[in-house]
């Protein structure tokens, strides 16, 4: 009878996160550019409620600029998740 060695495997330890440094980056920076889209959109109310204004309500940094910026943002963050990291700094992480 042969017998068949078995090698353990050995778990590999991977320490650090998930998602390279230089990502959280790119996706800190999408989320500044999704707040300054909410930013933009903040506004056009006003005190009396018997008063209207719909220049002020309906302008292009509301309806057009605020919009466009937060889906920038979203691509950005959804950039950020997707990357992949370069070559060489994915070897440095495996030899730490």
């Amino acid at each position: 009878m042969s017998k068949k060695e078995t090698k353990k495997q050995n778990p590999v330890t991977v320490t650090g996160f998930a998602i390279p440094t230089e990502n959280y980056k790119i996706i800190a920076a999408g989320a500044i550019i999704v707040i300054i889209g909410m930013l933009l959109m903040i506004g056009g109310g006003s005190d009396d409620p018997n008063l209207f204004n719909a220049e002020e309500l309906f302008s292009f940094r509301r309806i057009q600029l605020s919009p466009i910026t937060i889906i920038l943002g979203f691509g950005v963050v959804c950039y950020g998740i997707m990357k992949k990291p370069k070559a060489e700094s994915a070897e440095e992480e495996n030899k730490a």
